[in-house]
């Protein structure tokens, strides 16, 4: 199964100079509650911008331009990347950048996204997306420092 996992504004803005736009703590702890134990799939962006080794989780990159991370499994090619996905039976979690998600986002089965209601300057932006393509499993309402948001669980309508 292909999930993907992304905070995004109001207007599906997603980063900023390689960066997240919002820290909120909730919304990291559920991002590790979330893909720990699993294969995290990412771009050579996505990989340059994190902060640290995420432990308890198995790098897979899609990126013409990293060839060797030691503990990582790189791919160069989409089709390739999701053949082998398709063959795992496990959640795999997409955690972007904006480019891969517009890669996978036709073949998710799930979204996971912190909806925050706010709008800020952006770069990147998560893909538009049919939401009568999905259920809502699942709203979470939060707040944290006035900053209101929720998590959002939308899993693919079968046909």
């Amino acid at each position: 199964m292909i999930s993907i996992i992304a905070a995004i504004g109001k207007n599906n803005e997603l980063g900023k100079d390689n960066n997240l736009i919002w820290h909120i703590k909730e919304d990291l702890a559920n991002f590790k509650k979330l893909t720990m134990g699993k294969k995290i799939v990412m771009g050579a962006n996505t990989y340059h911008s994190l902060p640290k080794k995420l432990e308890g989780r198995t790098y897979i990159i899609l990126s013409k331009s990293i060839t060797n991370i030691e503990g990582a499994t790189i791919f160069s090619d989409f089709n390739e990347l999701l053949d082998y996905l398709k063959s795992l039976d496990e959640e795999i979690m997409v955690i972007g950048g904006a480019s891969i998600y517009k890669l996978f986002l036709p073949y998710a089965d799930k979204l996971y996204l912190t909806e925050i209601d706010a709008a800020a300057a952006a770069d990147v932006y998560f893909p538009i997306f049919n939401k009568n393509d999905f259920n809502i499993v699942k709203i979470e309402n939060r707040t944290d420092d006035n900053l209101k948001y929720k998590f959002v669980e939308y899993v693919r309508e079968k046909i």
